[in-house]
C-alpha cells in the first residue's frame, strides 16, 4: 500500500479548560492593535468581556466588531473590513462559533489584500499569509478554527460559498470547553451533528491518487492515513460525548470530548474534505433556511446508504471506533443518535418543498468539488434518487 499523508493546521492549537487565559500573552506575540470579530450576543458575555480585558492589560489597543449575522452575508464582511481599515489592525481574534470565525477569516483576507470576498471564490485563490489570525471558538462544531475554509452567503447566488485556501487557516486557536458549558441544548446537538458528519465525510471520502503536488493543486485533496486518524477519533469522541452533553449541559467531560471531537474532525476535513451530504445541503440550506447542522446531519445517512457498497471496510472502522457491533449497525445506529438528540430525519421535516427536489438535485450536482469528493459517483439522475429519497425517508431505492 501507498501510504500517503497530509496535514494542514494553526501554528499553535491550545486545547483544554482554562486555556482561554493564555490569550493576552499569545496576542502580545502577535500583534499591537487586535480586531475582534464577534456577534451582538457574545460582545455582552463576561467571558468575552475578561478575553477583551486579557489583550487591554497586555497593552494591546482593541476594536471590537459585533455585527456578525448568522452564515455570514458577503455585503456584512465587506462591511466590516471597510471599518476595520480605519483601525488599521496588525491582528484579527475571532471569537464565537463559526459564523463568527468564518467573518473573522474574510476580514483578516480583505484587510490584508483588500477587493470583495467574490475575489477569493473557489480554491487556492487567496495570494498569500493573511495578517495572524487567532481563532477561538464557543461551540463544538464547524472546525473553522482549525480549517482552510471561510463560508459566506451569497444573496446573488442564493447559495453558500466558500473561500478556501490553507492562507485561512488560523495563526494560533485556542479551543476552551468551558467556553461550551452555556451553549442550549438545541445548539450543542446541531453543532456537534455538524461535527460527526465532517469526521465521518473526512473518512468516506474518496482516496485519489497521491501524486506529488497533489496537495497544492487541491485544497481537499480526498482520505490520506493522517485525516483518518483524525477522523476515527473524532468520531470515538463524538460517539460517546454527543449526547451527554446534549442532555447535560454541564458535563464538562462530555463537552470536552464533544469539543477535542469538533476540532479534530475539522483536521480531518481540512485536508480530506466533505462531500455529498454538504452538497445537498447548500441548496437545502438556501431554501428553508434552517442551520447547516441540522441539513448535513440529516442527509448523512441517506449519503452513507448510497456509499455503503464501497465504504464497507470504513463502516468497519466507524463501528470499531463507535463500539458498535459490526459495518451493518454504523448507518441504523447513526440515525438513532440523531433521533436522540432531536435532528430531523427527513428534508420533509427540515420544510423543503416537495416541488423544489428536481433544483435542489440540480444545483447539489453542480457543486463539483464536493461531489467529485464522494467515495461513490454521482450522475444526475441518482441525484434525484438520492434527494427524494432523503425527502421521504425511504432508503429502499438507493441499492
Amino acid at each position: 500500500m501507498n501510504l500517503f499523508g497530509t496535514l494542514r493546521a494553526p501554528r499553535e492549537l491550545l486545547f483544554g479548560a482554562g486555556q482561554r487565559l493564555a490569550l493576552g500573552s499569545i496576542a502580545a506575540r502577535l500583534g499591537r492593535r487586535a480586531l475582534v470579530i464577534t456577534d451582538t450576543r457574545l460582545a455582552a458575555d463576561a467571558d468575552f468581556l475578561m478575553l477583551v480585558r486579557q489583550l487591554e492589560e497586555a497593552d494591546i489597543a482593541v476594536a471590537v466588531d459585533s455585527s456578525t449575522l448568522p452564515d455570514v452575508p458577503v455585503k456584512s464582511a465587506e462591511q466590516s473590513a471597510e471599518n476595520a481599515r480605519n483601525f488599521s489592525p496588525d491582528l484579527v481574534i475571532g471569537i464565537g462559533g463559526g459564523s463568527c470565525l468564518d467573518m473573522a477569516k474574510c476580514v483578516a483576507l480583505l484587510v490584508t489584500y483588500g477587493g470583495r470576498p467574490q475575489d477569493y471564490y473557489g480554491e487556492h485563490t487567496v495570494p498569500g499569509p493573511v495578517i495572524p489570525l487567532i481563532a477561538i471558538p464557543t461551540t463544538a462544531g464547524t472546525g473553522s478554527e482549525v480549517t482552510p475554509v471561510a463560508v459566506l452567503s451569497d444573496a446573488e447566488r442564493s447559495l453558500k460559498v466558500g473561500i478556501s485556501s490553507p492562507h485561512l487557516i488560523p495563526t494560533v486557536s485556542i479551543c476552551d470547553p468551558d467556553l461550551t458549558l452555556s451553549c442550549p441544548p438545541a445548539l450543542t446537538a446541531i453543532a456537534g451533528a455538524d461535527a460527526l458528519t465532517h469526521a465521518l465525510e473526512a473518512l468516506t471520502a474518496i482516496r485519489r491518487d497521491p501524486v506529488p503536488g497533489i496537495a497544492q493543486q487541491r485544497v481537499f485533496v480526498g482520505k490520506n492515513e493522517l485525516s483518518d486518524q483524525f477522523a476515527l477519533r473524532a468520531i470515538a469522541l463524538l460517539w460517546q460525548g454527543l449526547e451527554a452533553a446534549c442532555t447535560n449541559g454541564g458535563d464538562r467531560a462530555a463537552r470536552e470530548k464533544v469539543m477535542l471531537g469538533a476540532t479534530l474532525a475539522g483536521l480531518a476535513f481540512g485536508v480530506a474534505g466533505t462531500a455529498a451530504a454538504h452538497a445537498i445541503q447548500y441548496p437545502v440550506g438556501a431554501l428553508t433556511h434552517t442551520a447547516h447542522g441540522l441539513g448535513v446531519a440529516c442527509l448523512m445517512p441517506y449519503v452513507m446508504t448510497w456509499n455503503a457498497p464501497v465504504i464497507r471496510a470504513d463502516l468497519a472502522r466507524i463501528a470499531q471506533a463507535a463500539g458498535l457491533a459490526g459495518p451493518d449497525n454504523v448507518i441504523p445506529e447513526l440515525v438513532s443518535l440523531f433521533a436522540r438528540i432531536g435532528i430531523p430525519s427527513t428534508l420533509r421535516e427540515l420544510g423543503l418543498e416537495e416541488s423544489r427536489l428536481a433544483w435542489v438535485a440540480e444545483q447539489s450536482i453542480g457543486i463539483a468539488r464536493l461531489i467529485q469528493n464522494n467515495p461513490r459517483p454521482l450522475n444526475l439522475d441518482e441525484m434525484r434518487n438520492l434527494v427524494a429519497a432523503a425527502y421521504h425517508g425511504d432508503c429502499s431505492s438507493l441499492n
